[in-house]
């Protein structure tokens, strides 16, 4: 590996650790001067519906007065976007600005690709959730971008079925389990719900709920710590349902997955604020039967959740404008306008805490029109939103947590080995990246 790519990665790692800006400093001074004057043109990288549409907004407006201009270049997600940032900047030639999951962005932070845009957005950090706004600083005194979306994990369940079979709902995990054996006792045909190991972001969110921090810095090393003793208590949880038959074993997202929840043969699902959408295509039939709660805790004192899912807008370090484009990233994602274009025209809930309840939130989704108190529930939910702790290889532990927790959930066998499987794994691309990675 060249020493160069070494050195940069490790510096990375000792900004982070250490909160200081020395990313900023190897690239990201502001393009913008302050006595620039005259139009300036921003490209933006977004994989998000109808973003076109809440753009026009600013362009017409703020943008306009500021002769700041955004073009929106719409991108593929996930590990293909950030790839694509890499690359272009590897050629000097990243956009402005780009959309990033939460856990992408030590990626592009340890390779120089995000400006620390603190000082241009540090104002809007009291309209976050503390454990939200945590995941854009990386534990730091830097701001690598605005958060935009989020996924706050919670309980839905058939409210008709629990009454019918004389279930209460969970409010710790210990009562989770008690009432899947109870209902698998009275209707051995169903399941309180299933352990499904293709998204890995469920079983990231509920390590994260128990506590665990799966990447973290001390000095120049990272350390990875994927089998830390909370997420193996999470692992040992689901795998000891799974291996007594309590709960079903299956993926979701597939045909039978959808059939389970449309005919009440599985009658829970641990997910995130986003459910109403899912359930709506997933479950038609069941339209007005399910309620939602907050997410089991692992004690009756703790009150905090999980994240599944949810983005920000960053700056990069390529930007010859990156006031500018800081001041639009906070503008979309605080500006009440924008973030009700964005909840109409993306189908968004947002990060910013005033808008969860507010505009397009102040009804419940179509799908829970019973629940006239979902959005404010969820808004409280939210707020209890636990840190996390991502790291530069998202993308390894999360491939082999589907391989080896597949494998496990499938064959019904030790969870833990999985568990340890995820972390040999993703220490051992570490090394060969180049990180210092901490034994």
């Amino acid at each position: 590996m060249p020493y160069t790519k070494r050195r940069r990665l490790v510096t990375s790692a000792v900004a982070i650790a250490l909160g200081a800006t020395a990313l900023a400093a190897c690239g990201s001074d502001s393009g913008d001067s302050e006595t620039e004057s005259g139009p300036v043109s921003l490209t933006y990288w977004t994989w998000t519906p109808g973003m076109d549409k809440v753009v026009d907004l600013w362009n017409k407006g703020p943008g306009k007065k500021d002769q700041i201009t955004v073009t929106v270049k719409k991108q593929a997600s996930g590990d293909t976007l950030v790839t694509k940032i890499l690359t272009a900047h590897k050629a000097g030639k990243a956009p402005d600005l780009v959309q990033a999951e939460y856990q992408a962005l030590p990626t592009l932070v340890s390779n120089d690709a995000l400006a620390d845009i603190s000082k241009n957005v540090g104002e809007a950090k009291d309209r976050f959730a503390d454990g939200v706004w945590q995941q854009t600083t990386l534990g730091t005194d830097a701001v690598y971008a605005v958060p935009q979306d989020i996924g706050p994990m919670m309980f839905y369940y058939r409210e008709d079925l629990f009454k019918e079979y004389g279930l209460t709902v969970p409010t710790t995990w210990d009562e989770f389990a008690k009432t899947a054996r109870e209902l698998k006792k009275a209707a051995p045909d169903k399941d309180l719900t299933t352990f499904s190991a293709n998204d890995s972001g469920l079983f990231a969110g509920l390590a994260q709920q128990a506590g665990a921090k799966w990447w973290t810095t001390s000095g120049d090393q990272w350390k990875v710590a994927i089998n830390d003793a909370a997420t193996q208590k999470v692992a040992k949880f689901w795998g000891g349902l799974v291996k007594e038959g309590a709960i079903d074993n299956q993926p979701m997202y597939t045909p039978a997955w959808n059939k389970a929840l449309n005919t009440g043969k599985q009658i829970a699902w641990v997910s995130a604020v986003w459910a109403p959408g899912t359930l709506t295509t997933a479950a038609p039939d069941t339209k007005g039967k399910w309620a939602m709660a907050p997410l089991p805790q692992w004690s009756a004192s703790e009150n905090r959740t999980g994240s599944w899912g949810g983005s920000s807008t960053a700056v990069t370090t390529d930007s010859e404008h990156q006031e500018a484009a800081a001041k639009f990233a906070a503008w979309l994602n605080t500006d009440s306008d924008a973030l009700n274009a964005l909840a109409k025209e993306s189908g968004i809930y947002p990060a910013a805490k005033n808008a969860q309840t507010s505009g397009a939130f102040l009804k419940p989704p179509a799908y829970f029109s019973h629940q006239a108190d979902f959005y404010s529930k969820a808004a409280d939910i939210a707020e209890t939103t636990a840190p996390s702790a991502w790291g530069p290889n998202v993308n390894v532990a999360y491939t082999t947590f589907k391989d080896a927790f597949g494998a496990a959930a499938k064959n019904k066998s030790d969870f833990g080995a999985a568990l340890d499987k995820m972390q040999d794994d993703t220490v051992a691309d570490m090394k060969k990246q180049g990180f210092e990675v901490a034994e």
